[in-house]
């Protein structure tokens, strides 16, 4: 008798891309470029994930810097969706969530928009907070759109 013993299917990441990142205006702006240059390497559109990675990236030299830590860029493709991670380690730094993000008050203020746009080009978007001392800021763009 011939048995078969199958596993079950989980979803495949078919492409992905980590680099950890120093927490400065040239790490985030490599954050983008690296970002760039893989999705084209991959032939996958780029320009909402740059928008989205630059974002994330200066948040995270900005609000989750801590001196002698770097911050890790992750780029995931699975199926017909692309996920972008950044972690840095300030978890003690919690951004609000999908939902609760308020513009700032001052419309000429020159920040306090970055999770916004993350928001309105993003499908899905989250923090997860740990492990200590970590959290991760992430969003999912579908790739067919």
């Amino acid at each position: 008798m011939n048995q078969e013993i199958l596993s079950p299917q989980h979803p495949s990441t078919e492409r992905a891309f980590t680099v950890l990142l120093s927490p400065t205006r040239r790490g985030a702006r490599l954050a983008r470029l690296l970002t760039v240059a893989h999705l084209g390497a991959w032939g996958l559109p780029s320009e909402s994930a740059a928008h989205i990675v630059a974002e994330l990236a200066a948040n995270a030299s900005v609000h989750g810097r801590v001196r002698g830590r770097d911050f890790q860029l992750a780029l995931a493709v699975s199926g017909q969706t692309l996920r972008i991670e950044v972690t840095d380690t300030r978890g003690d730094s919690v951004p609000p969530g999908p939902g609760a993000v308020k513009p700032p008050e001052d419309d000429h203020a020159e920040n306090g928009r970055g999770l916004l746009i993350v928001e309105a080009l993003a499908d899905h978007w989250g923090v997860v907070p740990g492990p200590v001392p970590r959290k991760t800021v992430w969003a999912e763009i579908g790739l067919v759109r």
